[in-house]
Formats: C-alpha cells, structure tokens, sequence
C-alpha cells in the first residue's frame, strides 16, 4: 500500500497538469473592428499582425479584422460586450473615450512626421492611463498619412473652405458646434455616407478631408476630384484592447504580441508618406487635380487655422494635455 499510493497520486497530479495545461493553450480568439475598409493597406498590415500572433504563440492568440463598420461611435459600443475584443480607432473615435486624443487632430498643429512622434511618444504614457481607465489597454499607433481636403469645386482659401458643406464624424457634438462658431458648414455623418453623398448632385457635403489612400480606396475622389495639398493634419490612429481580453492572456503572450505590434507600428509609420504619394498619383492618373497654395496663401490657412484651433484648449482639449504638447512640438522646433 505504501508503494502504490505514490503512485496513485502521481497519475493524479499528471491528469490534473493536463487539464490546466489545456486550459491555458484553449486558443483565445481576439476579433477587431474598424471602420476602415477591409481592402486598405491598414487592415491588411494589422492582418499580418494577427498572423504573426497565431504563429508565435503556437495558435495560442488566434485574430480577425472586421473593416467597413458603419461608424466608430457603433465601434466602441460593441467593444468589449458586443462581440470585438479589440478596435482600430482614429483620432476622431478615441477623442469619444477621452478628449484628452483630440489634440493629436489639431488642424495645423504639426508640420511634420518628426514633429508628430516626437509629441505622440511624449503623450503617450499619460493617453495609455486614460485608456486603462476605460478599462482599455493601448497595442500600438498606427499612421494613416496626411489628410488632405477633397471637393467638388476648387478650394484655395479659407473661405472657400467656409461656404463648403464640409463632412465631418458623426458622435462629436462639440466638433460641430466649433466648426459652425468659427463659420463652417460642418455636416456630421458615418464614413460610410462620404462616397454616396458626394456622388449625390445635392449630396448633403461636397467636400471632405480624408487621407489619400481612403479616397481612392473608397473611390469618392471621383465626385471629389480637386484636393487641397494642404496637409491639415496626420491621420494617428490607435489599436486598442479590452481589459476582460487582455486579462485572460498569459503574460508571456502578452510580451511576444507587444513585441510584434511594435514592429507592425514601425512599419505603418515609415510606410506612411510613400502611400500617400503612390495613392495621389495613381488618382491624378483617373483625373484628380491637385491644387497647391502659394507660400503667402499657405501662411493665410495656417495663420487663420492657430487662432481657430487655439479655441480648443480647455473646452475640447484638457489644458494640461494642450499645453504639453504644445511644449513638446515647439521643444523639437527649435
């Protein structure tokens, strides 16, 4: 008897070591949602991503992206509880989570990529807090290139850009209301109406910014085809991750997708202005005139566009956020 229950509590330990170990390899599907199309450059990258999960944690992490969603604010509502772990989500849908994002989408603001890592890397430990404070956890940044204005007719000026029915993303009431203070015609609307509403001959906007890639992956720079080569700002985007999701993952395999996230972020940012180029040009090629300012006339925008988004601080940008960055981006300037 005093040999073989040794034994027995042997096979024991091994049986209950094999269910544990089961448990902790069940493969955990993380499934990602975003507005952007299923056949953009973005998607496909953050596809290879997925892929290099499965593999390096043995199909541990298993990943899918889900583009062409409606809208980011119907995003964030399945996030979490309604079927996505995980989001990719511009500027434009994080500011919804927190304001603090919006000073990254200041019109203006940056005048360069250099500019803009410098400040986003500075920023980005205090955004991280405001994200786990939404019980959300930041995986990487992504660079969707510069945005540009696309319109029915020619815009050279301010004013031009004034009088245009000008799209912007539905789910931000003070986004509108500070267009229309500073005298825009500023219609939200879902992403997804851009390319029917231009294509419309009384769409509800005839003009939208946009990153070049979007407007010739959704083919809307054909009933838009003037763009302003004006770059009004770059297009930060974030991935994002549950915190129920990102709890049942092992700390090893948090590591190794991290480590590959950062690649997949290096390569967004320095893929970033060759797709912009690449995209303009294939457009000009079906017909897109692009229009570039003067120097004077290109002082006027920005001169108008700093007294305008100055406005921001405090009321949709925390003061402290604002003036950290405004710091920071003077910081490299000099």
């Amino acid at each position: 008897m005093t040999v073989r229950t040794p034994r027995v509590w042997i096979l024991a330990l091994g049986l209950l070591a094999g269910v544990s170990l089961s448990a902790q390899t069940k493969p955990i599907l993380l499934r990602m949602a975003t507005v952007a199309p299923k056949a953009s450059p973005w998607v496909d990258e953050l596809q290879r991503m997925g892929q290099a999960w499965a593999e390096k944690t043995s199909s541990r992490v298993r990943f899918v992206a889900h583009g062409d969603l409606a809208s980011e604010s119907s995003v964030i509502t399945r996030l979490g509880t309604g079927g996505f772990e995980m989001a990719a989500l511009s500027i434009v849908g994080l500011a919804q989570l927190d304001e603090a994002f919006n000073v990254l989408a200041v019109p203006f603001f940056f005048q360069s990529d250099a500019e803009m890592i410098h400040v986003l890397g500075k920023l980005t430990p205090l955004l991280k807090q405001r994200l786990e404070a939404k019980k959300l956890h930041l995986v990487l940044w992504g660079h969707g290139g510069w945005v540009q204005v696309f319109s029915k007719q020619p815009i050279r000026t301010v004013a031009e850009l004034q009088s245009a029915k000008l799209f912007t993303s539905e789910g931000d009431a003070k986004m509108v209301a500070w267009y229309t203070t500073n005298g825009f015609h500023a219609v939200p609307l879902a992403a997804s109406e851009i390319p029917k509403q231009l294509k419309l001959p009384t769409g509800a906007i005839d003009a939208t910014p946009a990153v070049p890639p979007l407007a010739l992956t959704m083919q809307f720079y054909k009933d838009a085809p003037n763009m302003l080569d004006i770059r009004v700002a770059p297009l930060v985007a974030g991935v994002v991750i549950s915190d129920a999701a990102w709890t049942r993952l092992s700390q090893e395999d948090r590591t190794v997708m991290l480590g590959i996230a950062a690649e997949t972020e290096k390569k967004l940012f320095a893929n970033a202005a060759s797709l912009d180029a690449s995209h303009v040009k294939e457009m000009q090629a079906s017909g897109l005139k692009v229009i570039t300012l003067d120097n004077a006339a290109a002082a006027t925008f920005r001169a108008t566009a700093d007294k305008l988004t100055a406005s921001q601080r405090g009321s949709m940008i925390p003061a402290d956020v604002y003036d950290l960055a405004v710091r920071e981006r003077n910081a490299i300037r000099k």
